[in-house]
């Protein structure tokens, strides 16, 4: 038998798509892969977090990255681990975040990634009107999201402020009291440019000598006013 010459052969199953639940590639799947691309670089996405949320291959991100930059991306692996947004300075950060975020997911119907930008953008921007350096980068913001949606990370409850905090997924929520409230007896005390500073109002008790009392910080009422 002989193949008809105007019917393509047929397509194996597995050649049909770069990823389940991908996008067919179009013209215009494509364009919008690209300008996904380059907004992720630009905010700082490393190549590992591109490769996840884009179809385009390895080689053409190394390049627009290039083109984009001017540099290689940095090579290494990925933030794996949860500590680094419990410890007090970032904690605050990645909870600003993380209010950010979920308000944003709940009010808007925005795929995922794009839901990531804009939640980062705003908190940049937020960092910005106080006078703080962003602690956060995109990839760790990205990644704290990741943690989040596989329970390996979770939000509390402050018992005082009222604001929704980065915690372990089991924290006791009755008692919990976050970092701007009974912060660490260093805390807010760095001399960075652009740190997270503290306003305190009294002397500690002679009773909790690492406790002091703590003015609402612009930071504390912005996570308090989102969760």
């Amino acid at each position: 038998m002989t193949r008809d010459a105007g019917l393509p052969a047929a397509v194996p199953a597995a050649a049909a798509g770069s990823r389940s639940g991908k996008k067919a590639k179009t013209v215009l799947g494509e364009s919008r892969e690209i300008q996904l691309a380059i907004d992720l670089i630009r905010l700082g996405a490393r190549l590992q977090l591109l490769e996840t949320e884009t179809q385009l291959s390895r080689d053409r991100l190394l390049k627009l990255y290039k083109e984009l930059l001017g540099v290689s991306p940095p090579k290494g692996m990925l933030p794996f681990s949860t500590d680094w947004f419990l410890t007090w300075q970032p904690n605050i950060h990645s909870s600003l975040f993380a209010n950010i975020h979920e308000y944003l997911s709940k009010a808007a119907a925005l795929d995922d990634i794009d839901v990531v930008i804009k939640a980062y953008k705003l908190y940049t921007e937020q960092m910005v009107a106080c006078g703080i350096e962003p602690l956060l980068s995109f990839t760790r913001a990205w990644r704290l999201v990741k943690f989040m949606d596989n329970n390996m990370l979770g939000m509390t409850k402050c018992c005082k402020c009222g604001g929704h905090f980065v915690t372990e997924p089991y924290e006791i929520a009755r008692n919990f009291t976050c970092g701007l409230c009974v912060p660490p007896a260093r805390a807010g005390k760095g001399a960075g440019v652009g740190s997270l500073k503290l306003e305190r109002t009294g002397a500690a008790s002679t009773t909790q000598p690492k406790r002091a009392v703590v003015a609402p910080t612009p930071m504390q009422a912005k996570v308090a006013g989102l969760g």
